[in-house]
């Protein structure tokens, strides 16, 4: 196979990456061919500034959780230049209001430790060697029904609690999956508590273009943009799990994001572009393809 190089295009505010990093299909694309072993992550810091750390985010077990080892995070600043910066999504501990359900007639169980002050202290702790290279700690929350949570008020009840109560070392974000959530005093919670949105491109979530026109004003400071296709299973069944090429092309999306992050860079805002795979086939190549487009 043909060795390409994706290379980084510069903008001062924007930095591109993908959503993990370790992917064999990605030899020839960003990682050599022919070599057997080497780090991952080092090669890959070779031509992205930014990516998602997601694996710490599977936490939550029975009766008990798992943070990061300390070898991992010392391994993963060791591996990276300076001016490379991760966001990394919160333990889903920390997030889940309850367990994930056997099976769809099991009763819900609570999860003690949803947005639990000392378990955050001990998580962003664990973190420590890496807080200099930290862009963003990414809080998602999974769709919340009326069994979970009552509304919004509650919600955000809840979260300035924790807020008020945490240290805050390094800059928090949130991703929510409720689609009536994205208002304006969500958007206005964020600016009073100083702390930013993820953008989530895919699922059921509304076209991030739209709620970004209608609230841009709110969006200060420092933003994520997360890149997901709307079905996984389905491309996963076509791709065989091999992530080296565009399957999915999204022409249109890929025209809107340009313009949002034009205006974004325009504005001085700190923007995260995290590329998954399930976008369209391959999160380096669909780099490649937006940073064609800012070239143009």
């Amino acid at each position: 196979m043909k060795e390409h190089s994706v290379k980084s295009y510069k903008l001062k505010y924007i930095k591109f990456g993908t959503c993990s990093w370790k992917y064999d299909s990605w030899k020839g694309l960003i990682y050599p061919s022919n070599k057997k072993k080497f780090n991952y992550l080092s090669e890959y810091s070779r031509h992205f500034n930014t990516v998602e750390i997601d694996q710490w985010f599977w936490s939550l077990f029975p009766n008990t959780y798992k943070l990061p080892s300390e070898k991992d995070v010392i391994e993963y600043t060791n591996s990276v230049p300076e001016n490379f910066k991760f966001t990394i999504k919160a333990p889903n501990t920390l997030t889940l209001t309850h367990h994930y359900k056997n099976d769809k007639n099991s009763s819900l169980i609570k999860n003690i430790y949803f947005l639990s002050v000392d378990t955050y202290t001990e998580f962003i702790q664990t973190l420590k060697p890496l807080w200099s290279k930290v862009g963003l700690i990414m809080f998602q929350f999974s769709y919340l029904n009326k069994q979970m949570m009552s509304d919004q008020i509650e919600f955000l009840s809840i979260l300035k609690h924790f807020l008020d109560k945490i240290e805050k070392p390094v800059p928090i974000a949130i991703e929510i999956r409720n689609p009536n959530y994205l208002n304006e005093n969500y958007f206005s919670f964020l600016i009073q508590q100083k702390i930013y949105h993820v953008f989530l491109q895919g699922y059921y979530m509304p076209n991030v273009f739209t709620i970004y026109r209608k609230y841009k004003e709110y969006i200060q400071g420092k933003v994520v943009i997360r890149l997901h296709g709307p079905n996984r299973n389905e491309i996963e069944i076509e791709s065989g799990n091999r992530w080296d090429k565009i399957i999915a092309p999204k022409d249109q999306e890929l025209y809107e994001l340009v313009n949002m992050l034009q205006d974004l860079e325009s504005r001085k805002i700190e923007t995260y572009v995290n590329v998954n795979n399930h976008y369209e086939g391959s999160a380096p190549l669909t780099i490649k393809r937006i940073q064609s487009l800012l070239n143009t």
